[in-house]
């Protein structure tokens, strides 16, 4: 561990990937890091980064998840998996067997095609392996599919890696499956574990002190979904394709909504409902966003989680307020192995161009079904909201770089669409969550969401976030760590206690820097030019209601960002 860099899984995509390569060929790598700190004790870590040339953005992408995989990884051993070349036998499918100091490569063609929840029954046994996987979409090559992970419990394959296509370069690799059996590896120890275990400490305190990510706040009660009503009544709520930012049925598909919904399903049926909420998408995370749905006719589980991306994405932005048909296209989603953000967009831009109408939740499932059957028209929906406005006559498409925009208007929260337009992996919230400053707030204090000047905000955000991917916390420590400093010190602490150096809270950046002028770098060699750091022109053009507002920072600001 003391000889790792903290920008392992983008460093390798840069260092050995051709930036003209084909996303799909055989000279694309797929490089699985499960970050510095995962596979310790440290409090909420437990995160995977997930790196290639990206089939949807054509540059570098970067892709996060939890589930049993990544802390299984690094305690056997593994500090990152790179997946190259393509087998000469296009028929020839393959799982990979991961163990402590042992892996295996054994053809699988009996699972090609299956679903994941059938998969991951199939591959689970007393070990209680960490699963991962391709998905029916990413075997068939499509830009919309992302990489699936299991649960703790096996229940789901709903920890995804999903942004970005990453699911198609492991499927173009001919990969049906990676299982992870750590039984002989061991929890990941620190080069230096007392200053270790004090910072964990700091940083435990910090998230379970905190009204976010604290015991009982709002994360536990109602999961990344507590966002819903929030950024609705902000103005901020992408509603029928981008068309409006308020949505009137969304308190229908809130975190809310689910919260009630588990609670009543355990009134009725008790231990026997398996729905839940406040669970941990891996082991050792304390914030527990994560949850479980019941379906309201037994209790039993229908999906889990149910994210707010995943609630806009086939919710809002496809007029659907039946939280029951949600979770439907999420289940399909996950077993399909669809991204859930770009598949919504994609069934949204599908509504726009008359192929359904708003709001027909049985034409929209449908739709998803298709991709699962192979048909031309489950193709151009797999295949993302770009491909599928270009099929259909539809300009409205809310992307950066060809990949979807995610739950946030930047017509009413400007920071948000600077980090889209300006971060390496194209329309993506999470490389730079401006979120937490204009619309949550640090510190007490709520940066104006409609302010024209958000350069430095996103810039600060995407460079934290950075090094937060890197260490393998997860993103959503960002809420207690800057408002809690003891917080943010322990994160740092923990980090050079893993690899044995000092690292200073200013180091943060700058690692950061590092690994954005890395993948910065590779774009423009891929052949991005500040001229795709823009947003579609319906933002600039087309204001959006309730506030009447358009994306108006200039171009100067956004070529601040990387440019200061």
């Amino acid at each position: 561990a003391n000889k790792l860099k903290v920008h392992d899984h983008s460093g390798i995509v840069y260092d050995e990937v051709d930036p003209l390569t084909a996303p799909l060929g055989a000279y694309n790598k797929l490089v699985i890091a499960p970050g510095i700190v995962t596979g310790s004790t440290a409090p909420s870590v437990g995160r995977l980064s997930v790196g290639a040339k990206s089939p949807l953005t054509k540059g570098i992408k970067e892709a996060n998840a939890g589930g049993r995989t990544p802390h299984k990884l690094a305690r056997a051993g593994v500090k990152a998996m790179i997946i190259e070349d393509q087998p000469s036998d296009k028929d020839a499918w393959y799982n990979i067997i991961v163990k402590h100091n042992d892996v295996q490569i054994v053809q699988a063609n009996e699972y090609k095609g299956m679903g994941a929840y059938e998969l991951i029954g199939k591959l689970w046994n007393d070990n209680k392996p960490g699963i991962m996987g391709s998905g029916i979409a990413g075997q068939q090559g499509l830009a919309g599919a992302g990489i699936f992970g299991n649960n703790p419990e096996n229940t789901d394959p709903g920890r995804y890696a999903g942004r970005g296509g990453l699911g198609a370069v492991l499927g173009s690799k001919n990969v049906i499956a990676i299982v992870t059996d750590d039984r002989d590896g061991s929890v990941i120890k620190a080069v230096d574990e007392e200053k270790f275990k004090v910072g964990a400490r700091k940083l435990r305190d910090a998230l379970t002190g905190h009204a976010v990510t604290g015991d009982d706040g709002g994360l536990q009660n109602y999961g990344t979904n507590v966002l819903m009503n929030i950024i609705n009544e902000a103005g901020g709520l992408p509603t029928k394709n981008w068309t409006s930012g308020y949505y009137e049925g969304a308190r229908k598909i809130s975190g809310e909504a689910t919260h009630e919904l588990v609670d009543m399903m355990k009134e009725k049926f008790g231990d026997a409902s398996t729905g839940e909420y406040a669970h941990a998408c891996n082991p050792g995370c304390v914030m527990k966003c994560s949850n479980a749905v019941p379906y309201e006719a037994d209790g039993k589980l229908h999906v889990s989680p149910l994210e707010y991306e995943t609630s806009w994405a086939l919710g809002a932005n496809c007029g659907i307020d039946d939280h029951s048909a949600v979770s439907t296209m999420n289940r399909l989603c996950n077993d399909l192995g669809l991204d859930t953000i770009e598949a919504g967009n994609a069934i949204a831009v599908a509504m726009d161009g008359g192929v359904i109408p708003f709001g027909d939740t049985a034409a929209a499932i449908d739709l998803l079904k298709q991709v699962g059957k192979g048909t031309a028209m489950g193709k151009i929906i797999g295949s993302g909201a770009l491909t599928t406005g270009n099929v259909f006559g539809v300009s409205r498409v809310a992307h950066v770089k060809g990949q979807s925009l995610p739950a946030y208007d930047p017509r009413t929260i400007k920071g948000i669409g600077v980090t889209y337009a300006t971060n390496p992996m194209g329309g993506d919230h999470t490389a730079g969550y401006t979120i937490a400053a204009e619309i949550l707030g640090i510190k007490g204090e709520v940066t104006d969401p409609r302010d024209l000047n958000k350069a430095d905000l996103s810039r600060a955000f995407q460079e934290t976030t950075a090094f937060i991917d890197s260490s393998g916390y997860c993103l959503f420590t960002a809420f207690a760590i800057l408002d809690v400093d003891s917080g943010f010190e322990g994160m740092v602490e923990t980090v050079g206690a893993m690899v044995g150096k000092e690292y200073e809270l200013g180091d943060v950046t700058a690692l950061g820097r590092d690994v954005l002028t890395k993948e910065l770098t590779f774009n423009a060699d891929a052949g991005l030019s500040k001229e795709h750091d823009r947003l579609p022109e319906f933002f600039y053009k087309e204001p959006i209601a309730p506030h009447n507002v358009t994306f108006d920072v200039t171009d100067e600001e956004l070529d601040k960002v990387h440019n200061k």
